[in-house]
């Protein structure tokens, strides 16, 4: 870690400030050598100031699970973020109001039925999890025009911001969900389309990933908590008055409209 406790406080702050206000900021990396630990502590020192406030954390999400995203940033690594419930989305209805500039990810949802202690394979997150689930992740930028690192981005707790889950679970036993598809559509259009492969081969192999990260990190994946494991598309942007629907081939659907202005 190379930014001493101050410039952690003072830049965590000021992400916690344009979440707040809804203003983007310059990314840390023009200004700033970061390191993804000096990156982490941002987050981490970013979290508490939300928990402050009142929230809780329930679960992670994970990002940069693509091959296309990774090269796009220079990387060969995912990053995580933390979940909140204040970031969960009553009833299908996203707030653009307090958004800067909103994209949407289609994602799998993995509901723990117990906790991961490093070394976590792939399979050991299969016979963890209790259910998978539909999900639609909003993620956005508190760096202007997405012009981000990854540093940036995992700071800025992996630019995410809201999630919405669909109504249905599914048990994982019996289903490949490395063949499992999506079709994401938005306002009735298909946008994209893809597959649970697209996310390290396969998406119980990114919870394993961050399972074994966050031991790194002298942490651990709880029982209870959801993790999202990443997109099956490239992002879509979202404005006020769309509808998007992420349609999943076995496991559900789920819906949400874009409100405010």
């Amino acid at each position: 870690m190379t930014l001493d406790r101050e410039t952690v406080d003072e830049l965590a702050e000021a992400l916690y400030i344009a979440h707040r206000d809804g203003e983007p900021i310059d990314p840390f990396t023009a200004n700033h050598d970061l390191t993804a630990e000096d990156a982490y502590a941002i987050q981490s020192r970013l979290v508490e100031r939300r928990v402050d406030d009142g929230a809780t954390t329930v679960g992670h999400k994970v990002g940069l699970t693509s091959e296309g995203i990774q090269n796009q940033l220079g990387v060969d690594t995912p990053d995580f973020g933390r979940l909140l419930d204040t970031m969960f989305v009553e009833g299908r209805r996203i707030p653009a109001t307090q958004l800067i500039e909103p994209r949407v990810e289609p994602e799998i949802g993995f509901l723990m039925g117990e906790s991961l202690t490093p070394p976590v394979t792939y399979l050991d997150v299969l016979e963890a999890t209790s259910a998978v689930l539909p999900v639609l992740e909003i993620i956005d930028s508190r760096v202007r025009d997405w012009e981000i690192g990854i540093e940036d981005t995992i700071a800025d707790n992996a630019s995410s911001a809201l999630y919405l889950t669909g109504e249905t679970t599914s048990s994982p036993e019996g289903t490949d969900l490395s063949l499992e598809s999506v079709k994401l559509y938005r306002n009735g259009v298909l946008e994209d389309s893809g597959v649970g492969a697209a996310v390290l081969d396969h998406p119980a192999r990114s919870v394993a990933w961050l399972a074994n990260r966050l031991g790194e990190m002298h942490d651990r994946l709880d029982a209870g908590h959801l993790v999202l494991s990443g997109s099956f598309t490239p992002a879509v942007d979202l404005a006020p008055g769309d509808v998007v629907t992420a349609e999943f081939a076995s496991i559900g659907s789920v819906t949400a409209r874009v409100d405010g202005s």
